[in-house]
């Protein structure tokens, strides 16, 4: 391929700019910075010295640098056009050089390669005015170039003569005039003489002495006042003689004033041209000679030149040389004149055109039917009334956003007409401008682009009670102009691709500067005319637009792309015809008394995040749609395509074969009827759980289940693009519509497709709060949420809740195979079997043994003969390596164009070109999709077993799939690509960081991402890192994948190099938990390996000081994690507390094996830690770590604590998911209940300091080792006491008695005789009391167990003041002072009052501890539930609803008011009901809740 020319500076895209910077020699620090402002082409035209400096805080040496190469570049640019327009000024076809110059610049951006640095090319022409038209009626583009000036042509078509007249415009009013008037005067006299029509041109470079100037480059020249240069002709009546005045004033026209436009600026320029037009009846017989004013500076007054007679020689102006000679030829001239004047006077009839055909190409691309899938843009001003009764036409079209200039178009024009029928979001232009941290995909979803049509007021609303209002042109220019600009560059450039859209002008009213202005901004920003089409009624409107357009295209491009002259009913009719849907169709939904109702369509796009399944769903389309594409819609759906309602439809109506349904569509719709069947303790909200294997036909399976109950629910598919909220606003509303009974309204059946679990529960609960506000009467099913998610183990994710969960896997029962054999068998006649590949794969039932060997044959006959080296193949191979490890992706047909270097410039052949240019090959794997919610089209692996066998196979001459990872993350085409950047940059960081997850239905849970397992395993760890040093690189020095290096590292005991790493994630996000926790997870395994490494070898206090200094950072670290993790109220990160102990019980485990530590000798360890004892052998080796190792017996308890009250705060058993970023903890403690009695145990083992033996005599026991030893028992906190009632296992074991009870035992044997007289503090009473609530549950007969009057006795030690007290302590005086059946009104109203008062404060400490993470997160934990008895044997009665919350009968008439534990559960109304009442660290709450009968 040839290469193209060097692109114009002001086009160059922000990577050019750095190659540019580099090449000049500016350094890489400065580069960035430039490149971080999004310094493109246009901007660097604009930069400044001061700007660098200031803003940049660039350095005035690489500043001045900058500034005087760019300022070289653009001269030379500037001279090599002069160059280039001087070889080309012989060219005719103007219309044709201007396309050319339109497609050259596509070209350029679409084939440039990063490594090319851009020098020169020609600036855009521009077409001229046409002569004898008003200025006011055409603009010009200021730098754009007009022809070369011109001589004699055919007399009618006028000569042109250029004037910068830059100095001149700037003259004062005497000096000024007698410059123009000389000009006007000698150009008119010279067309006059010599017979022809003429335009002078001023503000137009005439490159005489004006260099860095094009020839011809329209520049504009300030016009203060116009009537300044009107009055500079009154020189004719000074300069002519008076028999040739009036003649001359007959032949010269007046100044026309052509605005210039300024993209960069709102200065108002002008280019001021005068037309001469000699006719033959004015000028006839004679020659006109004229005396020139010229200013005499030294006289400071004008005088008149020698009378003069001038005549065009070429594209000069020149004195005639011999007067007689030129007198003779005049009768000559005259006749040619007359000849031309007559010629042109003669105009053909005018033929016939066929406007409806020309319409409806136009609209279609030449297709016979409107693409429904492509977005349509308007732009139109005031709609006359009679117009507005037929925009039916505008009702069917997929329109993405309107510009309307009409301020009264909401109130009484199209938008208001538009939105009695679709929803409407009104925006302003300043609307389009993205917030900072947002991007464009979540810009779109913000203003909701893709679901609403925009309807953007571009010169404000009379109806807006904001500060909108109207404004006249030259405030328009001046206030939002650059509005426009921004607007439309955003919309072209960022998020319709080149192809997707079409933009049509609908000229209803006469034009303005303003609207004419968004035609220049769409043709510049859309490279192109294509896809831009003008209706018009009124030929007069037409011209207009005709005018200016004719600045920036030829009129042979204007006219073919325009209508003009067919009113807008007969735009409507013609358009119907064409249009995939037919006019107004009204969907249907079922309702609760088996009838039918109407879904309005408002309606129904208000509710953005449901896709509403109605009962004729399809029907709208038109015949010919359903003619024409109902084979590509079959077998796009069997060669792997996601199932479609069309598929469905198509079936239904027998105009396809049936779409098979496997065997789990009928367990999935008996579990979806059982669940209408009533029952009074029938929940509100059900949920079906569907896990199915990648390309297994679960979503099918999915959808089937929905289209068949769609008559008898009310179905919808959830976009989980939404937040649960307005998912939850959304399903009610759907439920509720055109229903008479919030109560009798039929059940809402709702697909989520691949959500998230966690998702799927916030839905849930937010729906359950809503049932519950409604007050919707138990028993009454409300909602049925079905979710559908891939998974590699199905099987197993289904064994959790199996009445609830069903599993699709690839396996095919005896059934199934007989209809898939038949299937195929009928399938095979239509299509070949490549072409319907994955119905083949499902077929052949994906036996591993039989599909492996299937698969591998098909892609290695499938690989015969392809070049491996094309791009195309290239293409392939990137899109297999995303198919294979990140699940769901796809890169967009607008990067694969980019890569391929495709520049398309009409619509209509852009799918043709697209797939002409793959391979054979290409064409079989790749499946096109579109974006449900864009239309975006999109490419992928037809399944994910094509995609891993692919690129197992393409990988040749020793390429590994690190190498090619790393091709694709450098690949600057991609990345760079702006449509679709969003998704794609998503994609390619989930190829590099995504774990695997079981709780996502993988196979296993995985430490990196697959990718990196891969390589790290397969290839080596060195080129693991070296990948993600590269994505670090790539992804501008993400903190998230330095955190992964550091991992990587450190499992391969690279610990310099792993702490390096983290020190760097730690530094970007200092508060960040999670980062903390992996740089204390660096130091741990560094702990860990040094003291594997002196396994062999005697341990000494100097020979381990490395260890412990390892151990004590790792210690410091998880402390700082704690910190950030309790500051932070919106993430739940236990990892810091976890780590401490791990580490601290290691580090415990090492000290104690010193020879002067242990044995016999770990009193004096404990004497060291716990006190200022100094040994002589660690005092000078461990002389720094003093301090810290005194420590740490403190930092474990601490720890310890707070695990142990989070714990008895939460429940620990939550299947939630796990978030899919890095920042997750390094590793999940399963089953962290076990681990606090192990941790505790082994705790209180290193600081009692005795052996276990039973014999032991506890009167020589300190009470330091008392406290170690309860700890040791595991009594040293309320959970692991409680946990004895659950986990008796952990009792048993070495050196531990064997039983739950017999341990309680030996742990109130520790405390002292007389707890009373002790003065125990508040944590050693908590555990004492504690043991004995837990002994009572397990031996109420144990000798040890102390009297319940005895505890209420012991309880007045905690402090009085509530908010002293531990939570753990409030949770006790709940249940010593729950009041009992016998206790006197008295004894009554005092325990109510204390019971009150705790409950109060456990609820703020409650509400401390959850922070702002949603309660169903962090379940509460309940620990007891009251029951029959007195004292430790409690049972409670009489209780009752009132206004939807549960009471208990107090004394002297008291309510107390018992949470419930679902609000769901609570009857609406007043009722008598029973409960079990369950003591959890929040306080009572109510389970069960059942009303009495």
């Amino acid at each position: 391929m040839e290469k193209p020319e060097d692109p114009p500076l002001e086009t160059w895209t922000e990577s050019m700019v750095s190659n540019w910077l580099r090449s000049i020699g500016v350094k890489e620090t400065n580069i960035k910075k430039l490149h971080e402002e999004e310094v493109d082409g246009r901007i660097l035209c604009e930069l400044s010295e001061e700007y660098l400096e200031k803003r940049i805080e660039m350095k005035s040496g690489p500043a001045l640098l900058i500034i005087k190469k760019r300022d070289e570049l653009v001269n030379s640019q500037k001279a090599h056009r002069q160059h280039l327009h001087k070889q080309t000024s012989g060219q005719n076809d103007h219309g044709a050089s201007a396309i050319k110059s339109l497609d050259t610049t596509a070209n350029m951006k679409e084939e440039h390669k990063e490594d090319f640095v851009p020098m020169v090319t020609t600036k855009r022409d521009s077409k001229l005015r046409p002569f004898d038209m008003k200025g006011v009626d055409f603009t010009y583009v200021k730098n754009s170039v007009l022809l070369p000036e011109s001589g004699v042509v055919d007399f009618i078509c006028p000569c042109h003569e250029y004037k910068s007249f830059a100095i001149a415009a700037t003259l004062d009013r005497q000096r000024l005039q007698a410059k123009f008037a000389k000009e006007v005067l000698k150009f008119a006299t010279g067309c006059m003489n010599v017979r022809t029509n003429g335009t002078i041109h001023f503000g137009v470079m005439d490159s005489r002495g004006d260099t860095g100037y094009v020839h011809g480059e329209i520049i504009g020249i300030p016009v203060k006042e116009k009537d300044v240069y009107y009055d500079a002709l009154d020189y004719i009546e000074r300069s002519f003689s008076s028999a040739d005045r009036e003649l001359v004033r007959l032949c010269i026209g007046e100044p026309q004033f052509v605005q210039v436009v300024c993209s960069n600026t709102n200065e108002e320029l002008y280019v001021v041209e005068v037309d001469i037009k000699p006719s033959v009846s004015i000028v006839k017989n004679r020659v006109f000679s004229v005396s020139l004013p010229n200013f005499n500076e030294k006289a400071n007054k004008v005088q008149l030149e020698k009378n003069t007679a001038f005549r065009r020689v070429g594209s000069k102006t020149e004195p005639v040389a011999d007067l007689s000679d030129f007198y003779q030829h005049i009768s000559f001239r005259d006749a040619q004149r007359e000849e031309a004047e007559s010629r042109n006077n003669f105009t053909s009839p005018e033929l016939c055109q066929n406007l409806g055909k020309k319409l409806i190409m136009l609209i279609t691309g030449g297709k016979k039917i409107m693409d429904k899938e492509k977005w349509h843009i308007l732009v139109t001003n005031r709609f006359q009334e009679k117009d507005l009764q037929s925009i039916d036409f505008l009702l069917n079209m997929n329109i993405f956003c309107v510009f309307d200039f009409d301020p009264d178009s909401n109130v009484s024009g199209l938008c208001h007409e538009y939105n009695k029928h679709h929803a409407v979001n009104r925006h302003f232009m300043q609307n389009y401008k993205i917030p900072s941290g947002l991007s464009i995909r979540e810009f779109e979803s913000h203003l909701r682009l893709f679901d609403q049509i925009s309807w953007i007021f571009c010169n404000g609303r009379n109806d807006f009670k904001g500060n909108e209002p109207p404004c006249d042109e030259k405030t328009w220019v001046k206030t939002k102009r650059t509005l426009l600009k921004d607007c439309v560059s955003l919309i072209c450039k960022d998020i319709l691709p080149k192809g997707t859209f079409q933009v049509i002008f609908l000229l209803t009213s006469p034009v303005d500067t303003p609207f004419l202005n968004t035609f220049y901004e769409f043709i510049t920003d859309m490279e192109g005319h294509e896809d831009i089409i003008c209706l018009a009624e009124s030929e007069e409107n037409f011209k207009k637009w005709q005018t200016f357009a004719l600045g920036s295209c030829d009129m042979e491009t204007v006219n073919s792309s325009s209508v003009v002259g067919m009113t807008m009913s007969q735009v409507n009719a013609t358009l119907q015809q064409v249009q995939p849907t037919t006019t107004r169709t009204i969907k249907r939904l079922p309702i609760h008394v088996k009838g039918e109702c109407f879904l309005d369509t408002r309606e129904e796009e208000m509710r953005c995040s449901l896709e509403i399944l109605s009962l004729n769903h399809c029907e709208e389309t038109s015949p010919d749609v359903i003619e024409s594409e109902k084979e590509n819609i079959e077998q796009q759906f069997y060669h792997g395509g996601k199932v479609t309602w069309m598929n469905l439809w198509l079936a239904d109506q027998k105009i396809v074969g049936e779409v098979i349904q496997r065997d789990a569509y009928n367990e999935v719709n008996s579990l979806v009827k059982d669940c209408l069947c009533w029952s009074l303790d029938r929940a509100p909200i059900s949920c079906i759980n569907m896990y199915h294997h990648p390309g297994s036909g679960g979503s099918t399976v999915a959808r089937q289940v929905l289209w068949n109950n769609r008559r008898d629910l009310r179905c919808a598919v959830v976009k989980p693009s939404y937040s649960a909220s307005v998912v939850s606003e959304d399903a009610i509303w759907l439920r509720e519509y055109e229903e008479n009974d919030s109560q009798k309204c039929l059940p809402v059946l709702l697909l989520f497709e691949d959500c998230d679990h966690e998702y799927l529960e916030d839905v849930k609960y937010e729906l359950e709060v809503a049932v519950n506000t409604k007050k919707i009467a138990r028993g009454t099913l409300c909602f049925i949420l079905l979710s559908c998610r891939r998974s590699h183990n199905p099987e197993k994710m289904c064994k959790e809740s199996p009445q609830h969960n069903i599993s699709i896997t690839h396996k095919l029962s005896e059934t199934e195979k007989k209809q898939f054999s038949k299937k195929r068998q009928s399938l095979e006649k239509q299509f070949k079997p490549e072409f319907i590949l994955t119905f083949v794969l499902m077929s052949e039932e994906f036996e591993s043994h039989k599909i492996i060997e299937y698969v591998k044959q098909f892609v290695k006959h499938l690989l015969q003969g392809i070049d491996n080296k094309s791009v195309v193949t290239k293409l392939v191979k990137y899109v297999a390596l995303l198919n294979t490890y990140v699940q769901n992706s796809f890169i967009s047909q607008s990067h694969c164009e980019a890569l391929l270097g495709l520049s398309i410039h009409l619509d209509r052949f852009r799918q043709h070109a697209f797939e002409t240019s793959l391979s054979e090959q290409a064409r079989l794997v790749l499946i096109h999709l579109r974006d449900e919610k864009t239309y975006i089209k999109l490419i992928r692996i037809i399944h994910p077993l094509i995609a891993k066998e692919l690129l197992h196979q393409l990988l040749v001459d020793k390429q590994q799939q690190s190498d090619l990872a790393l091709e694709l993350l450098n690949n600057d085409v991609l990345f760079e690509h702006r449509f679709g950047k969003d998704q794609y940059m998503k994609f390619l960081r989930d190829l590099f960081m995504t774990r695997r997850r079981i709780s996502k239905g993988d196979k296993m849970d995985t430490f990196f991402s697959p990718l990196i397992e891969h390589v790290r395993e397969k290839e080596c760890p060195d080129k693991a890192i070296e990948l993600l040093k590269a994505a670090y690189k790539r992804f501008h020095e993400d903190a998230f994948f330095a955190q992964q290096l550091a991992r990587l590292n450190y499992k391969h005991d690279r610990f310099e190099e792993a702490e390096q790493w983290a020190k760097t994630a730690v530094a970007k996000r200092p508060n960040n938990s999670y980062f903390l926790d992996t740089r204390g997870q660096v130091y741990r395994q560094w702990f860990t390996a040094k003291c594997k490494a002196m396994k062999q070898t005697e341990k000494t206090p100097e020979n381990i000081v490395g260890a412990v200094e390892t151990a004590l950072k790792a210690i410091e670290c998880f402390q700082e994690c704690e910190k950030a993790a309790v500051e932070d109220n919106e993430t739940i990160n236990n990892a810091g507390f976890f780590g401490v102990v791990e580490v601290g019980c290691e580090l415990l485990k090492l000290i104690s094996s010193l020879d002067v530590f242990s044995g016999r000798n770990h009193s004096q360890c404990i004497k060291y830690l716990l006190t200022d004892y100094m040994p002589v052998e660690v005092e000078i080796p461990w002389e720094v770590f003093h301090g810290k190792l005194k420590n740490l017996q403190k930092i474990i308890l601490e720890a310890l604590e707070w695990i142990s009250e989070d714990l008895s705060y939460f429940q620990t058993d939550l299947n939630t998911d796990e978030e899919k970023t890095s920042e997750t903890v390094e590793r999940t403690t399963k089953y962290p209940m076990h681990w606090l009695v192990n941790k505790s145990s082994a705790y209180g083992k290193y600081f009692s300091g005795v052996s276990q033996s039973k014999d032991q005599n506890q009167g020589k026991f300190t009470p330091v080792m008392k406290r170690m030893m309860i700890y040791h028992h595991g009594g040293g906190n309320i959970t692991t006491i409680f946990s004895l009632l659950t986990n008796q296992k952990d009792c048993c074991g070495l050196n531990k008695p064997e039983s739950p009870v017999m341990v309680l035992e030996q742990i109130i044997s520790l405390y002292p005789s007389n707890p009373m007289g002790a003065q125990m503090p508040q944590a050693d009473l908590v555990n004492y009391i504690a043991s004995h609530f837990t002994l009572s549950c397990l031996s109420t007969q144990s000798p040890k167990l102390a009297a319940f009057q005895d505890l209420q006795s012991l309880s007045h030690q905690f402090p009085r003041e509530k908010q002293r007290c531990l939570p753990s302590t409030l949770f006790l005086l709940v249940l010593l002072f729950w009041p009992e059946e016998h206790d006197t009104e008295a004894e009554k109203e005092h325990k109510y009052e204390t019971v009150l008062s705790a409950v109060e404060h456990l609820q703020r400490l409650y509400d401390k501890k959850l922070k702002d993470i949603p309660p169903r997160k962090k379940r509460i934990y309940t620990h007891f539930f009251l029951s029959n008895g007195t004292g430790f044997e409690k049972f409670v009665h009489k209780s009752w609803t009132e206004d939807e919350k549960v009471f208990l009968e107090g004394p002297k008439g008291m309510k107390f008011h018992i949470p419930a534990l679902k609000t769901s559960s609570v009857p609406h109304n007043n009722e008598n009901v029973t409960f079990y009442l369950g003591f959890t660290l929040k306080g009572p709450v109510a389970y069960n809740i059942t009303i009495q009968t």
